[in-house]
């Protein structure tokens, strides 16, 4: 159950939050391997991209890949909350005390967002491709012609095989890491904090509000430069031989784009990463804090039930 109580958070979250992912992507694919100056920039800022994107799309181009953006988070979330939740439930991030060991949060928030990201991997791939998709005036990035989630699945397989599916994988595992870790750990440092200082103990769901909010600029700041990485290795286009035409890898896409973009290229799209990770972080936090919640009582009403009859 805290695994499907997880996925089921996430999912909620990014039903509203999926067009921020598509502002997102294009900011990063913008300019890609480019210099400062050396390219039209299409998209200003997350609100400016959503305009563009409406505008010479459809309305409904703000929401693409949403059904394999909502796969990702049953995935990755189910698994990363609910693997956080069940270390906490049965005290392995605590000591003898019951206090919390900040190494081992770090750790398990580590361990939960790499499992649920190898598993998600599939699903990063197309929706990255399916959201970089545009009409050519705004176009940013290689442009794949997909049509669909299962057709996009279908082809990469039938191309390039299993292999294909979990390309750009690598990338993924150093991204879901560090944002993993910084996420979880500093939600529940944050809220922990608050619990023990007495702060809003009358409105809890304020307590996960604001350790969410905390939480959502801490991931945005860590996350940015891994997110760019692996959104430009996902996106890029591959030979018949399944090989990328842009990048020969993770460390290869890190060293193209120092050296073309310098510091600047590994932070496209922070400001709309944030706008994207502050509400997702907290809808997705705050409805897994609640669900939480809710099922705790739900299972004491059962037991009490239990015992009455």
């Amino acid at each position: 159950m805290d695994f499907v109580i997880g996925a089921v958070a996430a999912m909620g979250a990014a039903l509203f939050t999926n067009p921020l992912e598509v502002a997102k992507t294009r900011m990063q694919l913008q300019g890609e391997l480019l210099a400062k100056g050396n390219y039209t920039i299409h998209y200003k800022n997350a609100a400016h991209a959503l305009y563009i994107i409406a505008k010479n799309e459809g309305l409904s181009a703000t929401q693409k890949g949403l059904a394999p953006s909502l796969w990702v988070q049953f995935f990755l979330n189910g698994i990363r909350l609910g693997t956080f939740q069940f270390a906490h439930s049965h005290g392995f991030m605590s000591d003898e005390e019951g206090k919390q060991v900040l190494w081992k949060t770090m750790s398990i928030s580590c361990i939960g967002s790499v499992l649920g990201g190898a598993s998600a991997s599939p699903f990063f791939l197309v929706k990255a491709r399916l959201q970089a998709q545009s009409t050519s005036d705004v176009s940013v990035g290689y442009q794949h012609n997909e049509t669909g989630m299962m057709s996009s699945l279908q082809n990469i397989y039938k191309d390039h095989g299993v292999k294909g599916l979990f390309r750009g994988l690598d990338a993924s595992i150093s991204r879901l890491a560090a944002a993993g870790t910084a996420q979880l750990t500093t939600f529940t440092v944050v809220r922990d904090w608050m619990v023990s200082e007495q702060l809003l103990t009358k409105h809890p769901i304020a307590q996960s509000f604001c350790a969410s909010m905390v939480s959502g600029v801490a991931v945005s700041v860590v996350m940015t430069p891994f997110d760019v990485i692996s959104t430009r290795i996902y996106n890029q286009g591959v030979d018949s031989s399944g090989r990328g035409m842009s990048y020969n890898g993770y460390f290869d896409c890190v060293v193209k784009t120092w050296r073309k973009e310098r510091l600047y290229g590994f932070f496209k799209g922070l400001g709309a990463n944030y706008l994207r990770l502050g509400p997702h972080t907290v809808l997705c936090l705050v409805f897994w804090d609640e669900l939480n919640k809710f099922y705790i009582k739900f299972n004491e009403i059962k037991k009490f039930v239990a015992i009455i009859s």
